[in-house]
C-alpha cells in the first residue's frame, strides 16, 4: 500500500494554516500570565536590591552621626535595632504568594524608615554635622536610597496588580486553567495607601 507524497500547494496550505493558529495563540495571551509573572518578579528584586542598598549605608551614617551628637543614644540606637530587624526578617521562599509573610518584612522596613526620620529630626541641632563633608555625601545617598524604593515599590505595586488581574479575568482564567494550573497570585503590600511611597528622609 503506497501513500501519496502532499503536493506542494497543499504542504504551503499547511503552514501557512499552522503559522495562523500560533499567531493566533498568541494573540489570545497564552504568554501573558509567564510574562507578567516574571516581570512582577523583576520588580520585586529591585525593591529587595534598593532595602539592602539602604541598610549598607545605616552604618556609616550612624558612626558620623554619633561623632557629632553622641549625647543622642537613644536615636542612634533605635535606628541601630530597626536596622537589625530589617535584615533579620529575611524574604521567605514563598513571600510572593504569601500576604503574611511580606506584612511582616514591609512592616519591619517600614519601622526602619521611621527610625531614620527620627535621625534626621535631632540632626537639625547640629550645623557642624550638617556641614561635614561625609555626612553630606551620606545623606545624599539615603535620600537617593529612600526615592528609589519609592519607585521600586509602585513598579512592584503595578506588576502584582497587572499579574493578579490576568488570573483573575478572562481569558488569564482560562490559560491559568489550561496551561498554568499552579501559577498563584502575587501578595501586594499591605500598607495603607498614603505609605505605598515610602517617606522621603530628607537631612538638608
Amino acid at each position: 500500500m503506497s501513500f501519496a507524497r502532499p503536493s506542494a500547494g497543499r504542504t504551503l496550505v499547511l503552514l501557512a494554516a499552522m503559522v495562523w493558529t500560533a499567531i493566533a495563540v498568541a494573540g489570545c495571551g497564552v504568554n501573558n500570565i509567564p510574562t507578567y509573572e516574571e516581570q512582577a518578579k523583576a520588580a520585586w528584586a529591585e525593591v529587595q536590591n534598593n532595602y539592602k542598598r539602604r541598610a549598607d549605608l545605616i552604618p556609616n551614617l550612624v558612626e558620623t552621626t554619633k561623632g557629632f551628637a553622641a549625647q543622642e543614644s537613644k536615636v542612634l540606637k533605635d535606628v541601630i535595632e530597626a536596622r537589625a530587624k530589617a535584615t533579620q526578617v529575611a524574604p521567605s521562599p514563598d513571600i510572593l504568594n504569601n500576604p503574611e509573610a511580606m506584612k511582616k518584612f514591609e512592616a519591619a522596613q517600614g519601622a526602619l524608615t521611621g527610625a531614620l526620620i527620627n535621625l534626621r529630626s535631632i540632626t537639625e541641632a547640629y550645623p557642624d554635622l550638617k556641614s561635614n563633608a561625609n555626612f553630606l555625601k551620606l545623606q545624599d545617598q539615603i535620600e537617593g536610597t529612600e526615592n528609589r524604593i519609592g519607585v521600586a515599590r509602585r513598579d512592584y505595586i503595578l506588576a502584582v496588580q497587572q499579574y493578579n488581574t490576568e488570573l483573575r479575568t478572562i481569558p488569564g482564567r482560562w490559560w491559568k486553567s489550561l496551561l498554568y494550573p499552579t501559577a498563584k497570585e502575587m501578595a501586594e503590600f499591605t500598607a495603607p495607601e498614603q505609605d505605598q511611597t515610602a517617606p522621603k528622609v530628607n537631612f538638608n
